[in-house]
Formats: C-alpha cells, structure tokens, sequence
C-alpha cells in the first residue's frame, strides 16, 4: 500500500484506466469470438442447408412434373404427340441433372451423400422403363402403355419420393440443428458478456474509488495547510506523507511556510529599524531644507546681475548689427558702380569693333576702286587701237578713270580716320578696364569690411545668447533649488508617513503565529539622536503628502516679488561647531538592518 501512495497521480490514474481497458479488451475478444461463432452458423444455415432444402424443393417438382408428363403418353395417339412428350421428359431429365448437380455440391456429410447416391440410383431406376414406354407408345399399344404405367412406374416414383423426403428431412433436421446451435451460442455469449460487464463496472468502480480516497485525502491534507498559513499559523508543520504529486506540493508548502517564518521573523525584526532611519531622515531633510533656502537666496542675485549683463550686450549686438547694416549698403552701391563701369567696357569694345568693321568697308571699296582704274585703263587701250571710233569711248573710260582714282583717295583718307578712331576707342577701352578692376578691388574691400562687421555681429549674437542662457540656467537652478526645498519638506513629510507605514508593517506581522524557535525577539529601541538645530530656522509650510514626492515640483515659484513672505531669510553666519556624533544602537539584534548614519550640520551635502 506505501508503493502505491508513493506512485504519481499520473500512474494511478493510468493504471486504473489500463485494468479497465484490458478486462473490456478481453470482453470484446470474447464477443468477437462469440460472433464469429454464430456468424459461422448463420453461414451454413443459409449456404448450406437453406439452399440444399431450395433444391430438394426444385428436384420434388421436377419430380412431379416428370411424371406428368409421363401421363400424357396414355393420351398420345399419333406419332408427333409421341415425339412432343419424349422431348419433354428430355428437358425435365437435364433439369433434374443440373438440380441434382447443385445438389452434390453442398453435400457436407457421409450420412446426407448416401442419401444423394440412393436417390440417383432409384431416379435411375425410375426413368430406366423409358424406352420401352416409348417404343408401345410408338406401336400405338395404348394397353401396353396403361399397363406399364399402372404397373410399375407407381413402385419406382414410391422409391424415388421416399429417397427425396428422406434428403428433405435431412437438410431440415440440420438446419434446425445449426439454428439451435446459433441460439444456444447467443445465449452463453450473453450470459458471459453481462458477467463480464458487471466484473469490469464493479472493478471500475473500486479502482477509482479507490483512487480518489488517496487522492482527495492528500489535496485534503494540502487544503488544510495552505489554509493554516492563509489564516497566519506558520507554527503547525507540514505533512508531507506519500512521494506523489501531491506529497511533492505539501513538500513545497512545507519549505514555503519555512521561508515564510524565516521573512515574517526578519521583517518583525527590522520593522522598528526602518521606523527609526525614517525619524533621522526627516531631521536631516530640516537641516537640508534651511541649505537650499539659502543656497537660493545666492542663485537669486547671481541671476539679477546676470540680467544686467545681459542687457549690455544685447546693446552691443543692435550696434554691430547697425554698422554691419551700413557696410552692406556700402557694398551694394559699390557693386553697382562696378556693374556700370563694365557695362561701359562693353559698350567701348562694341565700338571697337564696329570702327573694324568700318574700315574693311573701306578697304573694300578702295578694292572697287583700283579695280575700276584697271578697267578704264584697259578700257582706253582697246579704244586707242579702236582709232576714230572709239574716240567717244576713250573720253569716258577716262572720266571712269579719274572717278575711281578720286573714290581710292577718298577711301584711303576714311580709312586713315577710322584707324586714328579705332585706337583712341582701344585707348578708352584699356582705360575703362582698369577703372573695372579698381572698383572690383573697391568692392572687395567693402565686402571684406561687411564680413568683419557680420562676423562681429554675429559674435555678439552669440555672446547675447550665452549670457540670456546662462540667465536661464541661473533662473532654472534657482527654480530647481526652490523645488528641491518643496522637495525636501515633501521628503520629511513622506519620512513620517514611512515611520507610520513601518508601524503598521509590525501590526501586519503581528498576524502571524510563530513556533517557539521562530520568535523574534524584542524590537532595538530607537536610535538617539541630537542634532544641532540650523541657525535660522525656515518657517516651515504645510507638509504636503507623501505622493508629490514623486509627482514632482507643482506648487508656486518661490522667487517672486512675494518671496519674501514664504520663506525666512538666512543671514551667513559664523562657522558652525561640529555636532556631536550619533551614538550607537544601544541594543540591536544580529538580523536588524543597520541605522541609517546621522551627519552633523557642517557637512558638505553632495546630493539632495
């Protein structure tokens, strides 16, 4: 029984599944056999005897109507009536062949197969007068016919009828036979598959009754535990018993109500500790408060004279802002002096070339010119040889050629004026360039000018900026020492509520029942402390809770024209003598959190 507590939960639960699982594997085994069974009796009942008793059936009418048939020979009296029933009885005979045949074939023992062979024989014998029959009947002795049927044909079908009744008999007595067994076997596998039935629900039922009473007894157990330490007995140990599951989680329990014992005695012990470091917290935090008064009494004046010299050189930023305004204006109009002299050089070097272009005109027409002499001249020698009659055209070839020789001399003077023209407009065009180049050089000077100016204006931009922003953190460092003040009043204030909260923290711990060996023993007393008030106490506001100490700064600024009526003012005082060091804890326990150390007034505060 300890084995079977000390199996997992899993386990069990599969090991009663699994019992129950095979008893109904062997039940279905079993109803499967017992199915097999009467499948195997409904299978001959149908295959075998059902379909010998069908053709017994066919063969007793084949019978019957064979010997009909034999009948109609007492009334043949031809020989086509003759030949018609002979026909007949040949199709009834292959009938009762091929019925016969189906027959052998499920034959399925020695006693039903002499039975068949007797019947083949008697319907051997009883078909064996046919031709005899046949042979009066072809004579026409209707006498003879009369007597042989009369005679012998009732003896031979007597023999034949009792071989079949006795096969019919057979196959019914065995059909019954295997219908019985089917029943009989239907029977038993119901009996065994109820009795089995009722073994696996009883067996069922005790496993996993069984099963549960150890399961529910452990999470009992562990209900009881957990509620113990839920109403605050640490002091009952736990139970562990069995290695399940559940044994595993009461082992759990048992180290968690032991750590639980051993964090209630610890925060019982040091409760009183943290209750004493609040109350040095808060007088530390007055002693700050009265710094950061005065600390912002000295940011205040240092941002008042910042502003004054801020103010100066704001001054002298508008100033060179001015000059570098009067040096721009200065370049603009030199650039535009500059813009004119080269539109002068072009219009010079437009010139230039136009009195170029003047005087290869003239050349040209002083080329026409000599061309012109040329042809008068040649013009004067045709008419001389011409003699008498070309006299006339010798007087004007020679007027042509006084007019060219005049047009030669007048383009050569022009062209003469407009070389003077052209390098007095080349002198004036040298001249205009290096008055170009003087005002470039103007210009650049006025620029180089206008740079230092913008430099100087942006310098003091810059130096106006700097001052307005260290304006801005002298007055920011003032707001923010102003804060820290509200901060640190806000800080006893959260100190005093931590000192209420430690309080309550032992009145919590005091909920919980310890065993004789976890007990903590008596609190340390508070820590004493003396400190040497400030020199000039700060009229202290309202403490604000203990919330806006992480809500951060939200009420008004302190430096304003009413400052004056929310704070004292410190005046400086002389050194102050160095306070007495806090004593130790007179009594403390080894698992107490040590106090917090106590700083005098003369220290230099670091952090705030």
């Amino acid at each position: 029984m300890r084995q079977f507590d000390n199996l997992s939960i899993r386990t069990k639960l599969l090991g009663g599944f699994a019992v129950v699982l095979v008893i109904a594997l062997l039940q279905s085994l079993l109803a499967i056999d017992r199915l097999s069974a009467v499948n195997d009796r409904s299978s001959e009942l149908s295959s075998n005897w059902l379909v010998s008793i069908r053709v017994l059936g066919d063969l007793n009418s084949d019978l019957s109507d064979y010997r009909l048939t034999r009948f109609k020979l007492l009334l043949a009296d031809d020989e086509k009536a003759v030949a018609a029933t002979e026909s007949d009885l040949q199709k009834l005979d292959a009938r009762m062949a091929e019925h016969r045949k189906s027959y052998q074939a499920n034959v399925s023992g020695p006693e039903e197969q002499k039975l068949a062979d007797a019947f083949d024989a008697k319907w051997k014998a009883y078909i064996g007068f046919n031709g005899d029959l046949f042979t009066r009947a072809r004579a026409k002795d209707r006498e003879g016919v009369r007597a042989l049927i009369a005679n012998a044909e009732p003896a031979a079908y007597k023999e034949v009828d009792d071989a079949l009744d006795k096969l019919i008999a057979l196959d019914a007595n065995g059909a019954a036979a295997a219908s019985a067994d089917a029943t009989g076997i239907f029977r038993q596998s119901r009996m065994v598959l109820l009795g089995g039935l009722a073994l696996m629900i009883a067996l069922g039922l005790s496993i996993g009754w069984f099963t549960s009473r150890k399961i529910a007894a452990s999470v009992g157990g562990a209900a009881r535990s957990v509620k113990r330490i839920a109403d605050g007995d640490l002091s009952q140990p736990v139970e562990t018993g069995a290695h399940d599951e559940i044994g595993q989680l009461l082992e759990a329990l048992a180290a968690m109500q032991a750590r639980l014992r051993e964090i209630v005695g610890g925060v019982r012990r040091n409760a009183e500790s943290v209750a004493t470091a609040s109350a040095e917290i808060a007088a530390g935090n007055n002693d700050l408060s009265a710094r950061t008064e005065q600390q912002a009494s000295a940011l205040e004046e240092t941002a008042a004279s910042m502003e004054e010299l801020s103010s100066t050189v704001r001054q002298n930023a508008d100033n060179a802002r001015q000059g570098n305004q009067l040096a721009i204006n200065a370049s603009t109009v030199a650039r535009s002096g500059g813009e004119v002299v080269g539109k002068v050089v072009t219009t010079m070097n437009a010139i230039s070339a136009a009195s170029k272009k003047i005087a290869d005109i003239i050349g040209v027409i002083d080329g026409i010119a000599f061309q012109t002499n040329i042809l008068a001249l040649n013009a004067a020698v045709e008419a001389a040889r011409a003699g008498e009659q070309g006299r006339g055209f010798a007087v004007v070839a020679g007027e042509v050629r006084a007019l060219a020789q005049r047009s030669a001399d007048a383009a050569r003077e022009i062209k003469t004026l407009i070389g003077s023209s052209v390098e007095r407009v080349e002198e004036g065009g040298t001249l205009v360039d290096q008055a170009g180049t003087t005002m470039r050089e103007v210009e650049a000077a006025i620029q180089r000018v206008t740079d230092i100016v913008a430099e100087i204006t942006a310098a003091s931009n810059e130096q106006a900026t700097g001052v307005s922003q260290v304006g801005e953190a002298v007055t920011q460092m003032d707001q923010a020492t102003q804060q820290n003040a509200a901060l640190v009043e806000q800080s006893a204030a959260a100190a005093e509520s931590l000192k209420l909260q430690a309080q309550q923290i032992v009145q919590a711990i005091a909920l919980f029942k310890l065993d004789a060996g976890a007990a903590a023993p008596a609190l340390a007393p508070a820590v004493k402390f003396n400190a040497t008030p400030p020199a000039a106490p700060v009229a202290k506001q309202a403490p604000a809770p203990a919330k806006a100490a992480a809500a951060g700064w939200s009420g008004a600024d302190r430096r304003g024209p009413g400052r004056a009526k929310n704070v004292a003012r410190i005046a400086p005082a002389a050194p102050k003598a160095p306070r007495a060091a806090a004593p130790a804890v007179e009594q403390a326990t080894p698992a107490a959190l040590p106090p917090a150390p106590v700083k005098d007034g003369t220290d230099d505060w670091e952090t705030f």
